[in-house]
This record gives C-alpha cells, structure tokens and sequence, in this order.
C-alpha cells in the first residue's frame, strides 16, 4: 500500500525538476543591424576581355601578365604575311595613283589645249581673211568653204581637248582618291592583326601562347585598371525593392581573413538573371585594401538600418514571428522591428523586466 505514494513522490520531483531546467531568458537592450547577405566578386573597374578581330595563329606576344600597359600599347600580334603583302600593294598603287606622279599626263593635256586653241585662232583668221576677199570677189567659194571647215575643226578639236582635260583630271583625282583609302583600309585591316589596350591599366590574364591558332571568337588576354576596383554582387529578387544606391555594405575576404571593409552601393542594374533569380548590385570601396585582385570572392552584408539602443530576443523565442511566451507560460503578441540573423527587435508586447522560455515545439 505504500508504492502508489512513491510512485506520486517521484512524479511531482520530476515535474519539478523537468520545470526548472526550463531555459529562461529576459530581453536586452542592445544596437542591432538589419542587412541583406549577398555573394560575390571583386571586379577591376573597366575590366574587359580582349578579343583579335580576325583569325590566324599567334606570332608574338609582347606582354607577360602583369605588365602595366597604356591605352593603345600592343599586347600581341597575329601572322598576318598576305596582309602585309596587300598593304605594300596598296602602297604602290597609291604612289603610283598620285596626283603629284601624274602630272606630266596633265601637262601634256593642257599643251594640247594650248595647241588647239593656236591653231583655232589661226584657222579663224584665215577663214575670216578669205571671207573678206570673197565679199570683195576675190578667191574662189571652194577655198571660202574649205578655210570655215578648218575653223570648224579645229574649233571643234579645242573644246575636245578642254573636255579630255577636264576627264583625265577627274579621272586621275579619283584613282588618286581610291588608291589612298585602299591603302588606309589595308593598313586598317594590318593594325587588327595586332591586338592593343584600350585601356590604361594592367594585364591581368594572356590566354594564349605563341603559335596557338586563334579566332574572332577567341578570348586573348583581361584587362582592368589597376587601381580602381568595384564589387559584384548578386541579390536575390525578394530583397532587390530594399536595396538603394548609397546603402552603407560591410565586405569580407577570404584573403583578408578576420577584417572587415566597408563600401557604399553605387549601381543597381534593372535586369534580372532568369537562372539565378539575382540582380547585378555594384558597391565600391569606402577604403579599399592595400592589395586587391580580380575575381576574388567576398561575402557582404548590405546595411539597411542600425538602431544603438533596441530591445532584442533571440529569434527563436519568436512564436509565428508574432508572439512569445513568458515564463508562467502566457503567450503575448509583440510587434517586431528591426532583425537580423540571430536576433530580432521587440517594438512593443513587452519590457527589459519580462521573462521568457523557449517554445515548446
């Protein structure tokens, strides 16, 4: 008859002591951060892949990655003998199209004019002369007739000459012409098979080696400024509508283990990735580390707000993100503010003085 009062014993002492191991938390006062993690790269502000514009095989390359490089310094070259050869062929024919190197044809064409024209004045006073001795009846009609023919011939012969005047020098500037911007196009087509910066900054990648073939497709070599550096990150759709041009980010590196930078959001690109579900968000550095390269990862917490002196809790303690539960085990609504990844701001519901528990799942 004395086991059911052991049995009751035990009960209650397990009760109790189920009740005080019960973890009991009460909220403090303290700054919290709400931010939007995202994930991404450090980028060379200006940073481009530089593609040759026509095929062939790699001849020379005259850079090593690393180099510093000037807007319009040669980076390297492709094989380019039968453009070379077009080009000094457009050379000759330039030389030889010139107006300078023609001009003995358009001497020649104005002495013609200038005989022409003699003997035009001559045959005129001739046929004049004769017309004045037939008014007075001396000479024949035959010789009257024959002395206007040679007028009218060589009259005709001058303006002939004055027109192949006027032909051979347009046609002679037109040659002259075509020659020059052939010869600017096969020097054109000669400079692209040589690839250049254009950019001041640093070769940061050469793809390709000596002798590999390569074509218009073909990434050659990176590009970017050496000194100036922007961030790439990407947001998720859900959160791009709280992201503004200005917000304060906190970056960190994996090659700047334990340090953390802060940068400010400089661009916000309109486009969403259909893959990724992410938008294309730029920062740039507040102070930037002394030694940056591209393509390194960073991780960041863009900030939306910061309040010094909030009441917070555990969000854990949060019962569907609208209420908690006190230590005698009432649930009470709160309002919510500010949160971040471990803890959240109670607005209203209850005080510093109240004491909370865990809910029971």
């Amino acid at each position: 008859m004395t086991i059911k009062p052991i049995i009751i014993f035990v009960f209650v002492l397990f009760f109790v002591s189920c009740k005080s191991n019960v973890e009991k938390i009460k909220p403090s006062v303290q700054p919290i951060t709400e931010s939007i993690y995202a994930s991404g790269i450090v980028k060379s502000k200006n940073q481009y892949q530089a593609f040759a514009t026509v095929n062939g095989i790699i001849e020379t390359v005259f850079l090593r990655e690393g180099d510093s490089v000037k807007k319009g310094t040669p980076i390297l070259s492709i094989a380019n003998e039968l453009q070379r050869l077009n080009k000094e062929n457009a050379e000759l024919a330039a030389d030889f199209s010139d107006i300078n190197a023609n001009q003995g044809k358009l001497n020649e064409a104005r002495l013609i004019i200038e005989l022409a024209l003699n003997k035009m004045k001559n045959d005129s006073a001739l046929y004049f002369k004769q017309k004045a001795l037939w008014q007075q009846q001396v000479g024949t009609e035959v010789e009257l007739d024959q002395r206007e023919l040679a007028y009218q011939n060589s009259k005709t012969n001058y303006y002939s000459a004055i027109i192949k005047f006027n032909d051979l020098k347009r046609q002679l500037d037109f040659t002259a012409s075509q020659s020059r911007k052939n010869l600017l196009i096969s020097g054109k087509l000669e400079r692209d098979y040589t690839l250049k910066s254009e950019i001041d900054g640093i070769v940061y990648r050469i793809h390709k080696s000596k002798g590999d073939l390569v074509g218009i497709q073909t990434p050659l070599a990176v590009i970017g400024d050496g000194s100036n550096f922007i961030l790439e990150m990407q947001v998720d759709e859900y959160d791009i509508t709280r992201i503004k041009s200005g917000l304060n980010v906190l970056v960190t590196l994996d090659s700047y283990k334990g340090k953390v930078f802060e940068a400010t959001i400089t661009r916000i690109t309109p486009y969403m990735n259909e893959r990724s579900k992410t938008f294309l968000v730029e920062a740039a550095f507040t102070r930037p580390p002394a030694v940056l390269y591209p393509n390194t990862t960073i991780e960041a917490n863009i900030v939306l707000q910061t309040k010094n002196n909030a009441l917070l809790i555990p969000r854990i303690y949060l019962i569907n993100d609208s209420m908690v539960m006190k230590s005698n085990g009432e649930k009470v609504v709160v309002k919510t503010g500010l949160k971040d990844y471990q803890k959240i701001e109670i607005v209203s519901g209850i005080t510093a003085a109240d004491e909370l528990i865990l809910p029971v799942e």
